[in-house]
């Protein structure tokens, strides 16, 4: 049967108040419970110049094995590896898009969030690091596709799923075979997605990708010590097709929405993350013209960053009705 979203545990003051309230990591990392759990953590953990345990998040090694501790204590993951040179997400930001689609879920269906098992998500450019689909898995039950261009990181997804018995069945890890295309010779005839999520590559080229890497290993400075010596070039990595794509941020979403007009009734919510507020008028536009019957913005924070995530649906109000009728109801 439906259940409801689960309340948010209460929180200590020093909460981070910007992320969702269903976020476990709201509050500041116990390094000591996850170098214990991680013990590989240990290594990188200082006191940084306030008198606080804490890493130095511009180096990639500190970073990765931050994720694995993060993701082995919340999320019960014991095996979580990726190839060298490939991204490296911060996870309390990707517990934000899946909590705020969770919300968004369980908004289309009356207030309460449908059983996960019967919740079918594609996420688009899953990465050799499958985060999304693991906390959507763990944290709601959902089942998950997740889709890459490149087939070193299906094949890591892949590994982490088989390697986890909580992910056993949840997640496949399917490659895109045209590097251009986003739907198109992916969702298979008769497949049906309540969601898509995509984190779109953010760059035009890779020469703008790499001075954005340059800006943000140099705005991370370093927390721990004078900051002397040669710093890493990119602290969570990332291969280009993850970085950087023709078009940039705006030409992957125009892409994205024309080719989700060509199959309206393939997804209730088609969802994007949109980190440049520039790039939202364009969206709209391409929106309006594939006829998407309803669209949302919804605003996200982590810490000085600003982010939100476009969903839109084609579907009629009949055609709703007869999803969560069909989909989402469960006989009594």
């Amino acid at each position: 049967m439906k259940k409801p979203l689960p309340a948010p545990s209460p929180a200590p003051p020093t909460e981070k108040e910007q992320l969702h309230p269903r976020n476990p990591h709201r509050a500041p990392y116990d390094f000591p419970a996850l170098s214990q759990a991680t013990p590989e953590l240990a290594a990188f953990v200082q006191p940084n110049k306030f008198g606080n345990l804490s890493i130095d998040f511009a180096n990639p090694l500190a970073v990765k094995a931050l994720n694995k501790a993060l993701l082995r204590q919340f999320y019960g993951i014991g095996f979580w590896d990726i190839p060298k040179g490939y991204l490296c997400p911060p996870i309390p930001g990707r517990a934000d898009y899946v909590h705020y689609l969770a919300d968004l879920l369980a908004e289309s269906n009356g207030g309460t969030l449908p059983p996960g098992e019967d919740i079918s998500v594609l996420d688009v450019g899953v990465g050799a690091n499958c985060i999304y689909p693991i906390i959507g898995r763990r944290e709601y039950g959902w089942h998950f596709v997740g889709s890459d261009v490149d087939g070193v990181a299906v094949r890591a997804a892949q590994q982490i799923e088989a390697a986890n018995p909580a992910l056993a069945g949840a997640i496949e890890a399917r490659l895109q075979p045209v590097r251009t295309r986003i739907f198109d010779g992916l969702i298979q005839a008769g497949e049906v997605f309540d969601m898509t999520m995509c984190n779109p590559p953010f760059h035009a080229s890779a020469a703008e990708a790499a001075a954005g890497a340059h800006r943000k290993v140099t705005g991370l400075g370093t927390n721990l010590g004078t900051g002397r010596g040669p710093r890493p070039a990119l602290n969570f990595g990332g291969q280009h097709n993850e970085l950087w794509c023709e078009g940039g941020e705006a030409g992957f979403i125009r892409r994205m929405v024309q080719e989700s007009g060509r199959r309206p009734t393939s997804c209730y919510w088609y969802t994007t993350l949109v980190s440049k507020k520039e790039t939202l008028p364009g969206v709209y536009r391409a929106l309006q013209t594939a006829g998407a019957t309803e669209v949302k913005t919804i605003a996200m924070a982590q810490g000085q960053k600003k982010s939100r995530f476009v969903a839109w649906t084609f579907l009629k109000p009949q055609q709703r009705e007869n999803w969560l009728n069909t989909r989402w109801q469960q006989p009594i």
